[in-house]
C-alpha cells in the first residue's frame, strides 16, 4: 500500500471520505486529525492513488502483520466498494466507540444551549487527573491503559465539568480517530444533567474544528 504524505492528497482524501459518512467514520476522524497537525502521529495508506479501493489509518511506522497480539481492527464498507480501515494497538481499538459522545443526528442539537448546574463550570482535565481516568475507564486499571489515557489527555481535545473546588465531576475524552473514548460522571454527581452539558460542549467544539457528529 502507498503512504500518503502530500498535504494536497490528504486534503483530497478527507473530502472523498466526507462524502461517504457515516460509513467512513472509522478512518475519517484519523484523517481529520492528520490534516490538523497530526497530534497522534498517525499515517494513512491507500491501496492505490487516486482511484483507491481501501484506506488504512495507523500509528506512523507501524507495520501490519499476521501477529497483532492485543491489537484490534475495524473495517467499514463505503459506497463505491471503498473500504475504510483503522489499525493500531489495544487501547485504540477498545476505545473505538463511534457514537459515544456525540448527540445524535448530524449535529442539530449542537445549536442548543446547555448550562452547568449551579456550582459547576466547564474546565479542562490536567495530567494529574490521569489516575482518576484510569480508575474509572472500563478498560483501565493497569499501567498500559494509564499510558494510553495520558497520551490522549495530552494530545487531543477533552471537556471536563468541575465543581466549586476545581475537582472533575464529569468529562469527555476524544482520541486519534476523533471519537469519544472515555465519558464518565462520578456516581454521586449523576442525574444532574452534567453529561448532557459535557457532550454538547464536546460536539460544539468538534464541529468548530470540522469534525462531524453522528449518533
Amino acid at each position: 500500500m502507498q503512504i500518503l504524505t502530500c498535504p494536497a492528497q490528504l486534503q483530497r482524501l478527507e473530502g472523498i471520505l466526507r462524502k461517504s459518512l457515516p460509513l467512513a467514520l472509522p478512518v475519517f476522524g484519523a484523517v481529520l486529525n492528520i490534516n490538523r497537525g497530526n497530534p497522534g502521529q498517525f499515517e494513512v495508506l491507500v491501496d492505490k492513488w487516486p482511484e483507491f479501493g481501501a484506506v488504512l489509518a495507523r500509528p506512523s511506522g507501524e507495520v501490519a502483520s499476521g501477529n497483532v497480539g492485543h491489537c484490534r481492527g475495524g473495517v467499514t464498507r463505503c459506497p463505491g466498494a471503498c473500504q475504510a480501515w483503522t489499525w493500531g494497538c489495544w487501547g485504540h481499538w477498545e476505545a473505538l466507540q463511534l457514537d459515544l459522545w456525540v448527540l445524535g443526528g448530524t449535529g442539530e442539537h449542537c445549536g442548543w444551549t446547555w448550562r452547568p448546574a449551579p456550582g459547576v463550570r466547564v474546565g479542562s482535565l490536567q495530567p494529574s487527573h490521569v489516575d482518576l481516568l484510569n480508575d474509572t475507564w472500563p478498560y483501565g486499571g493497569n499501567a498500559r491503559s494509564r499510558r494510553y489515557l495520558a497520551e490522549i489527555l495530552g494530545r487531543f481535545p477533552q471537556v471536563c465539568l468541575q465543581d466549586g473546588s476545581g475537582q472533575p465531576v464529569s468529562w469527555v475524552l476524544t482520541d486519534h480517530f476523533g471519537t469519544g473514548t472515555h465519558s464518565y460522571t462520578l456516581p454521586e454527581q449523576r442525574r444532574r444533567g452534567h453529561m448532557q452539558v459535557a457532550l454538547t460542549v464536546a460536539a460544539q467544539r468538534a464541529q468548530a474544528r470540522g469534525f462531524p457528529t453522528f449518533g
